[in-house]
């Protein structure tokens, strides 16, 4: 299996506990049974753990060895690529958010994608010192404009 779509699993797994095989592998890109086998593996490495729900429901749910792993990938990304922008003065810093939101913002399409699109995203970085996730912004604005308006 690829390690980036393993790394996307542990980190969704991450933020939402509890998701099903196939939701789970709706947001990394696999089929169902691709993502069957997935958590198969993950669960033999001991980094996700199933848990049965009420009917047929089961929860996937990332153990501790599993949570320390998506935190210690989003770490490593997260200092390169600091060390990476630190080389920009300020204002460069301000322009590069800036087009990265607007690019970000082009990729939505439709709704799922932002789940889709985030699966590797650092939450608490994407949205520190009150920031607004450009991706959740755009699934969050397409909803509105499909919702009928009441009044």
């Amino acid at each position: 299996m690829f390690a980036h779509i393993v790394f996307s699993a542990l980190v969704v797994l991450a933020h939402a506990p509890g998701l099903s095989v196939t939701e789970l592998g709706r947001r990394v890109g696999l089929s169902q049974p691709a993502a069957a086998r997935m958590v198969d593996a993950l669960e033999r490495d001991g980094l996700v753990r199933r848990e049965r729900g009420w009917g047929r429901w089961v929860a996937v749910l990332p153990t501790e060895l599993g949570r320390r792993a998506a935190d210690d990938l989003l770490a490593s990304r997260g200092g390169a690529l600091a060390a990476a922008v630190e080389r920009l003065e300020e204002p460069e810093r301000g322009e590069l958010e800036r087009l990265l939101a607007k690019l970000l913002d082009g990729l939505y399409t439709k709704p799922g994608d932002a789940e889709h699109l985030c699966r590797l995203c650092d939450r608490a970085a994407c949205l520190a010192q009150g920031s607004v996730c450009p991706v959740g912004q755009a699934d969050r604005d397409h909803r509105a404009r499909e919702t009928p308006d009441d009044g």
